[in-house]
């Protein structure tokens, strides 16, 4: 687990704790030797993320797409920046360079990123470990979605363990390290299918 992608937001959030928990797991991730692989922004949770890798002696990868390095929103000061042609290749390289991945807190941009990594360890296209750091709560509603997916029938809810969960990025970097692949098939037969194929057997 030498590279952790973290997915993050580029803005900092509504209160000072989603900055202080990027700061934790950046001082934390450097301070165990793991390279931060991000997506190369200056500003916002990337911002503080990244700088509290490099303040700790550690390495940052940043990955950004030209249009935003254009725009002026990129971190000159990391160990590399990786200059990609759209947003859909940056995605596909910082999967290919990751060994696990984190989601911190974020908007729409993260959530994507989040779910294209979950959707393929479901489709069993990576083995990789997965975490998010639930700041203040920041991922109860999502982990509530996913349950009531579960549920529903949606998904196995073995699946629910394809994430390590955790509120300090320790506890969750230490889930990350012990994580093993889940096998869970990906899709289920519903008990009211199985009723009706019974139903109709029985009739004359």
């Amino acid at each position: 687990m030498n590279n952790i992608v973290v997915y993050c937001g580029s803005n900092l959030g509504a209160t000072p704790e989603y900055a202080e928990a990027a700061r934790e797991l950046g001082g934390i991730m450097a301070g165990r030797g793991r390279r931060l692989v991000y997506g190369g922004g200056r500003i916002g949770l990337m911002g503080t993320l990244a700088d509290a890798v490099l303040q700790g002696g550690g390495e940052v990868i940043g990955v950004i797409p030209t249009f935003l390095r254009e725009k002026e929103v990129a971190h000159q000061g990391l160990t590399e920046l990786i200059e990609t042609a759209d947003m859909p290749a940056r995605k596909n390289k910082m999967i290919e360079l990751g060994d696990a991945f984190i989601a911190l807190a974020g908007g729409i941009g993260t959530f994507e990123e989040l779910f294209e990594v979950l959707s393929l360890a479901q489709l069993k296209q990576h083995r990789k470990p997965i975490g998010l750091l639930n700041t203040a709560g920041f991922y109860g509603p999502l982990l509530a979605m996913l349950e009531q997916t579960a549920q529903q029938g949606f998904m196995p809810a073995a699946n629910l363990s394809l994430l390590c969960v955790a509120e300090k990025p320790a506890d969750l970097l230490d889930k990350l390290a012990d994580y093993r692949p889940v096998d869970a098939p990906k899709w289920i037969q519903p008990a009211w299918l199985n009723g009706q194929a019974a139903n109709a057997k029985a009739r004359p």
